[in-house]
């Protein structure tokens, strides 16, 4: 059985104040977020997230098959984990209700994700940039969305 590498630092604690980069993939990268009814669900739940004490979204965008996000923690009650874990639940158990009209998932993300911790202005400058000027250009920008909500 294949198992699953932890990249995750090790004796980092991910409830420490600060910018987060993360990258969540659909499972398999099919491009379910195509689909505009599950690129709502996600959209919507990246909103929700503001409302937990201690996190905001600062900067993200949905591509076909994965997203990119930067969480900001302050003073948070919710682990770095528990946030991403929450996030995927909450849209997999939405995006069900979905397959129930018709829709056909077996599961909407993959197993884990990636994360970096942002250490400085510099890299979180480049972080930006890179969300912003992403190759694949199917830009959701969820600061445009939250605000409209």
């Amino acid at each position: 059985m294949k198992s699953i590498k932890n990249i995750r630092l090790k004796d980092y604690n991910y409830k420490t104040d600060g910018y987060y980069f993360v990258t969540i993939c659909a499972n398999y990268r099919k491009p379910y977020f195509e689909d505009i009814e599950i690129k709502n669900i996600v959209v919507a739940e990246l909103a929700r997230l503001n409302e937990l004490k201690g996190v905001k979204i600062d900067y993200s965008v949905l591509m076909p098959n994965h997203i990119h996000l930067i969480i900001i923690l302050s003073d948070s009650e919710y682990s770095l984990f528990e946030i991403v874990k929450r996030f995927k639940s909450k849209t997999t158990i939405f995006v069900k209700k979905l397959a129930n009209q018709g829709w056909q998932l077996q599961k909407l993300w993959q197993p884990n994700y990636y994360e970096h911790v942002i250490r400085n202005e510099s890299a979180l400058a480049k972080i930006r940039e890179y969300i912003q000027n992403n190759p694949e250009k199917e830009l959701t920008n969820f600061n445009q969305f939250y605000e409209k909500m």
